[in-house]
């Protein structure tokens, strides 16, 4: 047994029965292991599970929320294979998702691999709306997964891969939340083990969520950024800055169009005009064409706000980080 994939779950039956057909239809021709990992649901998925034991090689274990990091770390502890692949468990997989991770470990192996993410037809219009503001080089960069012009790609827990020999030498995750993946990441790299982005392993990713768990998601992913540059201070980027300094340069704009200096405030105009084309073309839908704007922003603003929050906190403050942020961090 090679493959273990790893499945931390919470509260969410539904969405493991999606998953889960998905990889029944999995085109791979080895037998793989499916773990998954209640981690202290109310609602579990237990019976969901079992009516799949018959068509794939799958453990079920239920343990106290202890989140998805940790929650990982112990479903690798139970895994039998050599090569974990880690998955959210709102993550649907395109038939040859195992396949491809298999040939591209013998074409370019490496100890840890990320795949983007993408959207199908059935989800939701704001679901491929945020699909799009996150992996879209006008608003991320290609960050997650888009571009394969980064020196070094951070992978990410939703579509990730880790070798036992790394997931030992490193411990997995940390009991950070967001931001366990990226820590995950350097610390591979400073133990000297290579990460790689393996862009045609990807999975649909459907993010069931509405515009208020969305601006918390991406507040968390800008809280947690301060903290990894304050740990690991060299992997620090101008980049993460470009959320907050976007929000300060609006606020700038209609303050300068205000005073008859319209340029800054056109050239804000200009960009949501190309990114509300780029998402009409991409998604051949003007509603969400619209609706990516509107989550663009929902994305700028709430990462940004919890960045410099975060910033001031950590940096200028000096503050623990989880006595600033205690809603970050786990308990083990």
């Amino acid at each position: 047994m090679y493959f273990s994939l790893i499945i931390p779950v919470y509260n969410r039956p539904d969405e493991i029965e999606e998953l889960l057909q998905s990889l029944e239809r999995q085109n791979y021709n080895e037998a793989f292991e499916v773990v998954i990992v209640e981690d202290g649901s109310t609602i579990p998925c237990e019976t969901v599970v079992d009516a799949f034991k018959s068509k794939l090689f799958i453990s079920y274990y239920n343990k106290p929320n202890s989140g998805p990091g940790d929650s990982r770390n112990y479903g690798m502890r139970k895994a039998i294979g050599q090569y974990y692949i880690i998955l959210d468990s709102d993550c649907i997989l395109p038939e040859n998702y195992v396949t491809s991770i298999a040939n591209n470990l013998q074409k370019n192996y490496v100890d840890c691999f990320g795949g983007p993410d993408n959207a199908l037809d059935s989800f939701s219009d704001i679901q491929k709306a945020i699909n799009f503001t996150m992996t879209s080089f006008l608003t991320t960069g290609g960050i997650r997964g888009g571009s394969e012009k980064i020196g070094k790609f951070q992978p990410r827990s939703f579509n990730m891969g880790l070798s036992k020999k790394a997931f030992i030498a490193s411990g997995g995750f940390g009991n950070i939340h967001p931001g366990e993946d990226p820590d995950l990441s350097i610390r591979l790299w400073e133990m000297g083990f290579e990460t790689r982005l393996y862009k045609d392993s990807y999975v649909y990713h459907k993010r069931r969520i509405d515009w208020s768990k969305f601006y918390k998601q991406v507040n968390k992913f800008g809280k947690a950024r301060p903290i990894l540059d304050s740990w690991y201070p060299k992997y620090r980027k101008i980049t993460f800055w470009f959320p907050t300094l976007f929000c300060l340069g609006f606020l700038v704009a209609i303050a300068l169009y205000a005073f008859g200096i319209p340029l800054l405030f056109q050239c804000y105009a200009l960009y949501f005009a190309i990114l509300f084309l780029s998402g009409i073309i991409e998604n051949a839908s003007l509603k969400i064409g619209f609706l990516a704007v509107i989550a663009a922003v929902i994305q700028f603003y709430g990462y940004g706000i919890g960045f410099f929050k975060s910033f001031f906190r950590i940096t200028v403050l000096k503050k623990q980080p989880e006595k600033a942020f205690p809603e970050l961090f786990f308990k083990k």
